[in-house]
């Protein structure tokens, strides 16, 4: 079991269900409403919790009701909130996600209103106490400082970083992580069609690095330190009935695995099997378990 401390945002997920995707300026009934949190980073973390680890999450919520179910759904989940930067004006994130019941795609808007998690917040947080750090790739002025931090003062923490939109500079930050985490998002916005033209691509931005990629339904692929490359299929489940957070757990699966000690083909083989079983249920609860 190790200690984790994720950096990046949690969300207020308003999910609505809707038999097939609607037409533009339509009208249509959603089949049923949930509202839960949400949150790439958070997500990571509430799956690594099942799987045993102690997690807490370096973050920005706001001290007024709409933090509340977040805040209940982290706790549930054993989720440490000490280190959180604590706002009381502004609004969670919140994201607006179309379900579609016919495929489980997700479709996603989202809005936010707050100040991301800030350097100095970050210094305060006794890294000494954790085994892994996790980062979403945002924010990334403030990510660069809080990495080069890591490596100046405690260079025996493994680091990892979630790469899924692209943004302005992110490539820097490439180079100060152990492991990279890409969505398949990323390598197509950049042109690429197949895993092994994008990873073996990003190589010129680190060489230190782990290089891991979701691509969907072909499963998972991963560029090792002497670049060799593996690739994993996806574990299709009966039926698709929720990718909600498919990523985050993918990711989850990843880290734990890695954690653990496994090779680079094991956590992508235990990660694919992870992110599988998430897509045939709804929301991310008991994914640790056979």
């Amino acid at each position: 079991m190790s200690s984790i401390l994720g950096v990046g945002i949690a969300a207020l997920d308003i999910i609505n269900l809707v038999t097939d995707y609607p037409p533009e300026d339509s009208e249509i009934r959603a089949l049923e409403q949930r509202i839960c949190r949400g949150g790439n980073v958070t997500n990571t973390l509430v799956v690594l919790s099942q799987c045993q680890h102690q997690c807490a999450w370096g973050g920005v919520w706001v001290n007024n009701p709409y933090s509340q179910p977040i805040l209940t759904d982290l706790k549930k989940h054993a989720i440490d909130l000490r280190y959180c930067q604590v706002e009381i004006t502004g609004n969670m994130p919140t994201s607006y996600i179309t379900l579609n019941q016919r495929n489980g795609s997700r479709t996603i808007i989202h809005y936010r209103n707050l100040p991301e998690f800030s350097f100095a917040s970050f210094q305060k947080i006794p890294l000494a106490h954790f085994d892994w750090l996790h980062f979403e790739g945002r924010n990334v002025q403030e990510t660069y400082q809080m990495l080069q931090y890591v490596q100046q003062h405690f260079p025996q923490l493994t680091v990892s970083l979630e790469v899924e939109k692209p943004r302005v500079d992110i490539e820097r930050l490439f180079d100060k992580v152990d492991v990279l985490l890409f969505a398949q998002e990323f390598a197509k916005v950049h042109g690429y069609v197949n895993a092994f033209d994008f990873l073996s691509a990003i190589r010129r931005y680190t060489t230190r690095a782990q290089l891991v990629c979701a691509w969907g339904t072909e499963g998972g692929y991963a560029l090792d330190k002497t670049d060799k490359f593996y690739a994993n299929p996806a574990y299709v489940p009966p039926r698709v009935v929720d990718t909600i957070g498919a990523g985050d757990t993918f990711n989850a699966g990843i880290i734990d695995s890695l954690c653990r000690g496994n090779n680079l083909q094991t956590a992508l083989n235990q990660a694919c099997q992870l992110a599988g079983k998430k897509c045939g249920q709804i929301g991310l609860s008991e994914l640790n378990r056979s």
